[in-house]
């Protein structure tokens, strides 16, 4: 998340809450197309989901993502670099894989705003809905992290497995799902964002862009920081702008749940426009917001090069996408456009 530390000294001195580490069987297999990585083959999948009773995803899969994009063969992820190049490719082959095609010529999609050569990779899985396939939701997360930084007891690698290893995992699930089971009536785009980490530029380009090209979006759903679970709260995940719009009412309405809650403390630091949620807000002005299982007490490894996999909770990983399919299904096929920007 773009330079939330700054105003946050104090908060970070809080120890972090207690995360469960979920064990998954190491692997040597390579992804799609030799991508390095454990990539789970279609055909040994999909479980229809329709609640959490049965679930799409697990602690397991989701580990072998993460192993992957947080990997020290990546170096970080840094923007322009080799290593986000590796998860670039291993994003695209994830999606092609499963059905997603690219909303684009290829997947990638080129920055014309930061001075280095990044890219967006950027998939749609289209509607099946002869008119509600022209209404579109964006679900993205920024892939990119800081690299390399000064050491910390030799290790140099600020890997970013909850920043945002965690996010860009649960938008490949859930592109999984709906690329397999293509039963959404909208049509989805799946996008993974460079250069956040720079100022938010990769979502930055790729909304004036959209929006030059009159893309008829309907919300905009982020993720971001999603590796480990909130502390005594009453709510599964928060998301920011919560005052913005009736997502949270929707989203608890189809999850049947008290799933998505309010974070004071998200508010209170205008996180609404610290992640890639914001751009979209600016320049389309539909309901754009991300959502968070980080809030300032239960993880306090931000751009450090101890933010690594073994203090992720996979389980809480794939409990989220289980719980979200129901809500994204519901959102992309319900007959009329339900979450609205609230009236000032």
């Amino acid at each position: 998340m773009k330079k939330l530390f700054y105003v946050f000294g104090t908060l970070l001195a809080i120890s972090c809450g207690s995360t469960q580490l979920v064990e998954t069987k190491t692997t040597s297999a390579s992804g799609p197309e030799g991508v390095k990585g454990s990539v789970v083959a279609a055909s040994s999948e999909v479980k229809t989901v329709a609640s959490t009773e049965k679930a799409f995803t697990n602690a397991e899969r989701v580990g072998d993502i993460m192993k992957y994009l947080a990997s020290d063969d990546l170096k970080g992820r840094d923007s322009g670099s080799e290593g986000i190049e590796m998860a670039a490719t291993y994003i695209e082959n994830y999606f092609k894989s499963y059905q997603v095609k690219p909303y684009f010529d290829s997947y990638r999609d080129t920055l014309t705003n930061f001075k280095e050569t990044a890219y967006n990779v950027v998939g749609v899985v289209e509607g099946n809905d002869l008119t509600l396939k022209n209404e579109y939701i964006l679900i993205g997360a920024h892939y990119d992290h800081i690299g390399t930084i000064a050491p910390e007891d030799g290790d140099y690698i600020a890997n970013g497995a909850n920043d945002n290893a965690s996010g860009t995992t649960t938008v490949m699930e859930l592109a999984r799902y709906f690329g397999t089971k293509k039963n959404n009536k909208r049509s989805l785009i799946f996008a993974l964002f460079s250069a956040e980490e720079k100022g938010l530029l990769g979502s930055e380009h790729l909304a004036k862009k959209l929006k030059e090209q009159n893309l008829n979006l309907y919300s905009m759903l982020n993720f971001e920081m999603t590796g480990v679970p909130l502390q005594g709260k009453e709510y599964f995940v928060y998301i920011t702008g919560y005052d913005n719009s009736n997502l949270a009412a929707i989203c608890n309405n189809y999850a049947k749940e008290n799933l998505v809650g309010f974070l004071p403390t998200a508010k209170e630091y205008n996180l609404f426009q610290r992640s890639d949620n914001y751009p979209f807000h600016k320049e389309f002005g539909v309901p754009s917001h991300t959502y968070c299982t980080f809030d300032f007490t239960n993880f306090n490894h931000y751009h450090k090069v101890g933010d690594e996999i073994d203090l992720m909770d996979f389980d809480h990983m794939a409990t989220l996408v289980n719980k979200l399919l129901p809500v994204l299904e519901g959102i992309a096929n319900a007959p009329t456009q339900e979450v609205k920007i609230n009236s000032k």
